[in-house]
């Protein structure tokens, strides 16, 4: 195996380049995964514009899955030849929030791709702790979508959502038709998807929401309240991650429902609210960062048997050589749902 890989490095806010780096040396408990598929998620355009926390320079990529190359020589639970995909999230298991089950909230938490070198590269380096094998049928790109599904699944188990309920999602991007096609399978009695763009919405409308409505052409609000008796949603999950959109969840929620933060504003984005309303509305307030623990065999689960097809929501394929042009894609062409990054 060569010693050098092509990787997208980004070196500072807006500036990525494609470029030959060493392959990563691995530890005793490590393995190399040649990378297959990598999707490009909705924070990678968001760490490139310098809009979410992550060190340079920095080889993002963290929805991926691949053929493991190499092994460390403490690695037993899996060999070289696998099918595989990872849990991106490293803690240090001995932490306060590692000892009670908690492991995103990890004192000194990493995530791959994130906070350290991800699989926009012919190669990356994962603990052999946080490989997940798949089955041999199983393509690449239904594989790669395992990390975001995991997570919308996380997002459902924080929300602790009742069968027979009223679910509104805001954005019908990736996450947000994901958490959709999720809601369905959980047993929601009405799945509404509010959104501005067109193309978003016919797939809204194709993956089985009950009703989609266009934030552009009519009050997404008072939408919602119409369709729930004027109530509003028991369980409202924002999946845009703008200020705006967070004050519309706020008003789309009925008395005792539960609003999830699901999509990641700006870290120094902030909004007013009225503290008396989550008191006399007896309101409950959940974040969801990412998928953990079960929630990626849960995933696998899914959509090896069926109940979930990850090609319902990937729009296209590109090349490595064209993930400056992808990111770029990602941020200003929303009929572009979800790209793929073939390695």
């Amino acid at each position: 195996m060569s010693q050098k890989m092509l990787a997208a490095v980004l070196h500072k806010k807006e500036e990525l380049s494609l470029e030959e780096v060493p392959i990563p040396e691995i530890s005793e408990d490590e393995v190399i995964i040649r990378v297959k598929k990598c999707g490009i998620c909705g924070t990678d355009p968001h760490i490139f514009k310098g809009n979410f926390p992550a060190p340079f320079p920095l080889i993002m990529g963290h929805e991926f899955s691949g053929e493991i190359v190499n092994v460390g020589k403490q690695v037993k639970s899996v060999a070289i030849g696998a099918k595989v995909t990872v849990d991106i999230n490293i803690s240090c298991n001995h932490c306060y929030f590692c000892r009670v089950g908690q492991k995103l909230l990890c004192e000194s938490i990493k995530q791959i791709g994130v906070h350290v070198d991800g699989a926009f590269a012919e190669y990356v380096k994962v603990p052999q702790g946080n490989i997940y094998t798949l089955p041999d049928e199983m393509d690449w790109e239904k594989a790669a979508y395992i990390e975001p599904l995991a997570c919308a699944i996380h997002g459902l188990e924080r929300a602790r959502m009742t069968i027979g309920s009223s679910v509104a999602i805001i954005g019908a991007g990736p996450m947000g038709l994901a958490l959709g096609k999720l809601a369905k399978l959980n047993g929601a009695a009405q799945v509404i998807l509010t959104e501005l763009n067109q193309s978003r919405i016919e797939k809204a409308k194709a993956i089985g929401a009950d009703h989609v409505i266009h934030a552009g052409q009519e009050n997404p609000i008072e939408a919602v309240k119409e369709l729930t008796e004027g109530r509003g949603a028991h369980f409202v999950f924002e999946a845009v991650g703008s200020s705006y959109t967070y004050r519309q969840a706020f008003e789309m929620v009925r008395r005792g429902g539960t609003l999830i933060a699901y999509g990641a504003a700006p870290a120094d984005a902030a909004i007013d609210i009225k503290p008396f309303d989550i008191f006399s509305k007896e309101l409950t307030i959940v974040g969801s960062y990412a998928g953990s623990y079960g929630t990626w065999q849960q995933a696998i689960e899914l959509i090896k048997n069926g109940l979930f097809n990850p090609h319902e929501i990937i729009t296209k394929t590109i090349a490595l050589e064209q993930i400056i042009e992808g990111i770029n894609e990602a941020l200003y062409n929303k009929d572009v749902i979800k790209i793929m990054v073939g390695i």
